[in-house]
Parts: structure tokens; sequence; C-alpha cells
């Protein structure tokens, strides 16, 4: 799943990022009201969270324009502002959810997962190269008939190469959208995981989908299809 946070509070935004990124999703920030328009744009998000307290806007002026724009990814309201009104407001407006600060990050998470529960009987939301099958609601991976347990660094990584499908990623784009934004992109950790996931994903099976390009980077080979 590919979120969009518009939040101007860049402490709360890292942190919230970071959070969701160790629980398999792939997390773009915005700190402005443009930034995130723009992001909307052209990213392909299934989510986004979006804060009402914005320089110079407000968070609801931006869910009037991304519908304006026809951008109808589901928009989670995150604010401080806890009355009635603004609720309403905003779930009038066409938000799916609002979430008033301060929260837990669990909470996020599980109200995270009921949007992608909801979404699941109105899109198309399973994933498939070959046998490799991903379920973006259940979060379930399976190759065949076999289930394929996986950790969230390894699903979000799998997610990026399934959502890329026959395009080679290097190792620098992975970990962008994988790995925070601190992450020392002079270590293996990409090519630990990559191992593991192909041990996963290919070992046993007389097609291997996850093609090492060397000197390049990665990609699973083969067309997508949703179903």
């Amino acid at each position: 799943m590919k979120i969009l946070l518009i939040d101007d509070e860049e402490k709360l935004a890292l942190h919230l990022q970071k959070g969701l990124r160790q629980a398999g999703y792939a997390v773009d920030i915005a700190l402005s009201a443009s930034v995130g328009l723009e992001q909307a744009a052209v990213g392909g998000y299934d989510l986004i969270l979006l804060d009402l307290m914005l320089p110079g806007t407000t968070g609801f002026d931006v869910l009037r324009t991304l519908r304006a724009f026809g951008i109808d990814a589901p928009v989670m309201i995150l604010s401080a502002l806890n009355q009635s009104r603004h609720v309403v407001e905003g779930l009038d407006l066409g938000a799916v959810d609002y979430l008033r600060k301060p929260f837990e990050l669990e909470e996020l998470l599980a109200r995270i997962r009921t949007v992608q529960r909801s979404q699941a009987g109105s899109r198309l939301v399973v994933w498939q190269i070959g046998d490799l099958r991903m379920d973006l609601a259940s979060r379930q991976v399976t190759r065949g008939e076999q289930p394929i347990a996986l950790t969230p660094r390894e699903y979000q990584l799998l997610e990026q190469l399934m959502r890329n499908a026959g395009r080679v990623l290097s190792k620098a784009q992975l970990t962008e959208k994988v790995w925070e934004s601190d992450f020392d992109r002079g270590s293996n950790v990409v090519e630990v995981h990559i191992h593991q996931l192909r041990k996963k994903i290919d070992r046993g099976f007389a097609v291997p989908l996850l093609e090492t390009v060397v000197g390049v980077g990665y990609r699973l080979k083969g067309p997508l299809e949703i179903n």
C-alpha cells in the first residue's frame, strides 16, 4: 500500500513515516499543501493522510482540490482540531476517517487496515505475476497454493517490485522507498533482504521470478495482472 502523508509538522511526519514503513507500508511525506497536491497528482497513492492545519491553507481546501482534480484516493484526516463540526465537515467533504491528534501509532495502523478492508469490495486489490499473488487488503502473499510468510520489510520490498513489474529498480530507489531517510546507503542490507525474499518466493519453484541485473538493480520478471 502506497501512502502520502501531508503534514507540516516535520518531526511528527518523520516519526509516522518510520512507524508506517516498519509496518510494511510505502510512505512519502509532503510538508506543505502545494507539494502534497503535486505528489498526489502523479504518485498513484492508495491512501492520503491529511493534516488540517497547514501553512497558508487548510486541509479542507486541500481535500476539495484533490476531488476537483479527480484524485479519488481515500483521505484520512489527522488533526488536533477535535470539535464535532470539524469532524463533520471533513467527513462531508469525502474523508473516509478522522483521527484526532494526539494518537497512538497502533490506532492509526488499525484504521488504515479498516480502510484497506473497506476498499477491498470496490477496488482491484490482488496483484499477480505468474503464480505469485499479493492480496493488498489481507496482506497475504502466496505462490501457487503455498502461503509465503514475509516480514514487514520483505512485504514492502516485494510490493515495490510488483508495483514496478518488469522494471529494474536500483538499490538507491529501493532504499528510498523501503528504508528510512537516515539509512546507510553503503550497507548491504538491501542485498540481504533481496536474498531472503528470493529464497521465499523462488526456492522450490521451477520458474524464478526475482532477477538481479548486475550493476543495475533488481526486478520481477513478467507482466503484472490485477484481479
